[in-house]
């Protein structure tokens, strides 16, 4: 039987950073857990904060499930996440200017150049331009996951529009309300900073033509889109303007926004929306969303989007298998972070091990997301291993796979009172001038026993994530 790491637990005694949670998780009738778990349900659903899942019928709008145990993490280990994943957010944005200039780690064989200039993410439009202060992605979310008391992998780079930070900032808010002495108690390091670091970090990228304070935008979809909280969330945390296409235009060497003062110029786009849609005129020219002309200005210095166009290669899941040489090979530094040990599907004998190994392995598409495109042989049926094994055959250099990593749990409120469940963590590092990080990040619980997928869109929930001050 496979023994999990427990993040309250060792043993029988209680780890140092939970020490404080103990009586209050004792303390707690299940009355008052039952009450208070309605009242955080009632505060999501009055805020708005949803998510949307379409196709399956019913109502799409639906609450993320909210555990109100929270997790924590000392001092001493957010100071080793917080400089690895900074420096593997640097690492990433130096691949991504050199992939678009002269391809110097191609040149040196540390990647083929297969991986990068056939992937469907590199978009060649870009080729040949730097955007401004070198940034090509400005927020990266980074996808960890525990086995230990040290040991922490990376289970996948999110370079273009990592969601999820509204959750992060909500839960932090709905707990503070509902258990104020908790915060009275414990010296928690604050997250409540990052609307306006993140507002700082993109009017640090305004573009070359910019001679005055910046005007940033929030460009979003539209209100069909799951993540649209979100973006109006940010928006009005931020003090800035959230916008669909048809709200700007260009005209000349910018972009403009329509306001009922007349036209008002924009300097930063945060854009919510996929590469192929922002502009019909050089991507899909059906799309309805985008900017004509968008991609022109931009190219002449004339606004900066966040992030680039273009930075999608980088969080490719083939590519993922090369950011330990990427941070080699740019920062002259060793991996803080490490990856989780992945077998590419397109080489031959990763494949052969692959086919062998499906029931032991977890195999993902290297464009999926969101817990879709993925088989977690351990859980799998022999239907679903032999539909991957014919996937896999036909299109090999679709899917990477990995071991199935004995992810931590943390204890969580179920329906017979408390019990471990699997966790993983998106920290969101902001790239600009400076890169900067706020301590915490939304914390993704496995609700259902045993599972280890904790996406939401696959039945998981999130939690609150603490960093305790030194």
């Amino acid at each position: 039987m496979t023994s999990y790491f427990n993040e309250m637990y060792q043993g029988s005694a209680v780890r140092a950073p939970y020490a404080r949670l103990q009586d209050w998780m004792t303390a707690m009738p299940a009355e008052l857990r039952q009450m208070k778990q309605a009242e955080a349900e009632a505060l999501f659903r009055r805020i708005g904060i949803t998510f949307a899942v379409y196709g399956e019928g019913g109502d799409p709008d639906r609450l993320i499930p909210f555990d109100m145990f929270p997790r924590v993490f000392s001092g001493a280990e957010w100071a080793k996440l917080d400089r690895g994943i900074k420096q593997r957010a640097r690492a990433l944005n130096a691949f991504l200017v050199d992939v678009y200039g002269r391809g110097e780690i191609v040149r040196a064989g540390r990647i083929p150049g297969r991986l990068v200039y056939l992937n469907e993410a590199y978009e060649k439009s870009v080729v040949g331009f730097v955007p401004p202060k070198g940034v090509y992605s400005h927020i990266v979310g980074i996808d960890l996951v525990r086995t230990g008391p040290d040991e922490f992998f990376v289970l996948e780079d999110n370079c273009r529009t990592p969601s999820g930070v509204s959750y992060m900032l909500e839960n932090r808010e709905i707990m503070m309300r509902m258990f104020p002495d908790l915060f009275r108690e414990n010296r928690i390091e604050p997250v409540d900073s990052y609307p306006e670091i993140l507002r700082r970090t993109l009017a640090s990228v305004a573009p070359a033509k910019c001679d005055r304070d910046p005007t940033v935008v929030i460009l979003t979809p539209g209100h069909f889109n799951s993540a649209y909280y979100e973006h109006s969330f940010l928006a009005d945390l931020m003090g800035v303007e959230l916008v669909e296409g048809q709200d700007l235009f260009v005209e000349g060497e910018f972009v403009f926004m329509r306001t009922t003062e007349g036209p008002r110029r924009v300097d930063v786009i945060y854009r919510r929306l996929d590469d192929a849609y922002i502009d019909p005129l050089c991507f899909r020219p059906d799309s309805m969303l985008g900017i004509p002309g968008l991609m022109d200005v931009y190219r002449s210095g004339g606004v900066s989007i966040c992030s680039a166009p273009g930075a999608g290669v980088a969080d490719d899941k083939a590519v993922y298998t090369y950011v330990p040489e990427m941070i080699r090979f740019y920062l002259g530094e060793e991996p803080i972070l490490k990856n989780v040990p992945t077998w590419q599907c397109g080489k031959e004998d990763d494949c052969k091990y692959v086919l062998s190994n499906l029931k032991d392995l977890v195999v993902k598409e290297v464009h999926g997301s969101g817990g879709y495109g993925m088989l977690v042989g351990p859980k799998a049926s022999a239907d679903q291993v032999e539909m991957f094994r014919a996937r896999i055959t036909a299109n090999p250099h679709n899917y990477i796979a990995q071991p199935t990593l004995a992810l931590s749990t943390t204890p969580t409120f179920v329906a017979e009172g408390v019990a471990p469940r699997h966790v993983d963590l998106r920290p969101y590092c902001l790239v600009g001038e400076r890169i900067e990080l706020v301590p915490g990040g939304l914390t993704r619980v496995a609700l259902t026993e045993g599972s280890l997928v904790v996406n939401s869109s696959q039945g998981g929930g999130v939690k609150d994530t603490w960093v305790l001050a030194e």
